[in-house]
């Protein structure tokens, strides 16, 4: 049996996964649902595509959870042991796992964005929720790359700490507190932000957005890099925790 075969096994026979799915989608599609419901008449005129993602976030952060959970629960009960004895070659069994979470957690992201999108299209209806921009469609499909991608960060920083809470603290504290405090550095605190690795991510999904009620377009001068640079910028940063996590968890007892 391959390696991505059991630890597909291994991911489905727990129950966290399931739960952070069902919570991840249903933020997604509830807060989707609460954002446009109460919408009047002159307020739907204005409803875009943009205000069905306000929980895309939330759920990224959920998927996130879970991917770290996959490894640091191993870690904690032992089991990792017999799945190294099993698969020798760490940095194989490691990317198979990231693999099966990363693939999870883009199919949630596709699936949370376009049933708020849908939900949001059904309760708000006048207002025009075609998809009919570039950028419309880059922020509904592009929650599968980006949840796929944070998904491996996750991944890849439990293996380095091994440790659930610990890693769970990191990877909650960093895209929504740490990231927002560089802006409290004096001169430099604004270029720093512009390059962290989630700002970036939200980049490639926000620049080019109209926001609204309000008229206005998300992105503009406050991102360092056009969409698509930032997706690629936000994937090297994966890349290379993933490639310190592979050699971190070869020259450490498991």
């Amino acid at each position: 049996m391959s390696v991505i075969a059991v630890e597909r096994i291994k991911l489905f026979t727990t129950r966290s996964p399931w739960w952070c799915m069902i919570i991840a989608a249903v933020l997604t599609i509830g807060l989707a649902a609460l954002s446009t419901a109460f919408l009047d008449a002159s307020d739907e005129a204005s409803a875009t595509v943009f205000m069905t993602q306000g929980g895309a976030q939330l759920s990224q952060m959920v998927m996130m959870v879970m991917a770290a959970l996959a490894v640091t629960t191993e870690y904690r009960f032992g089991t990792i042991r017999t799945s190294f004895q099993a698969v020798p070659q760490r940095a194989a069994l490691l990317l198979g796992k990231t693999f099966v979470v990363a693939v999870l957690a883009g199919l949630v992201g596709l699936i949370a964005s376009f049933g708020a999108w849908l939900i949001g299209s059904l309760l708000a209806g006048g207002a025009d929720l075609s998809i009919n921009t570039g950028a419309e469609w880059r922020l509904l499909a592009g929650q599968g790359i980006v949840f796929a991608l944070s998904a491996v960060i996750a991944v890849a920083v439990g293996i380095l700490i091994r440790q659930s809470a610990g890693a769970i603290a990191i990877l909650i504290l960093w895209p929504l507190l740490v990231e927002s405090l560089f802006t409290l550095i004096p001169k430099i605190g604004d270029d720093l932000a512009k390059w962290a690795p989630f700002a970036n991510g939200s980049s490639f999904l926000n620049q080019g957005q109209e926001m609204g009620l309000a008229g206005e377009f998300a992105g503009g001068t406050d991102y360092a890099l056009s969409p698509w640079w930032a997706l690629l910028y936000f994937a090297g940063w994966a890349a290379a925790l993933m490639i310190l996590a592979l050699l971190s968890a070869s020259k450490r007892d498991a």
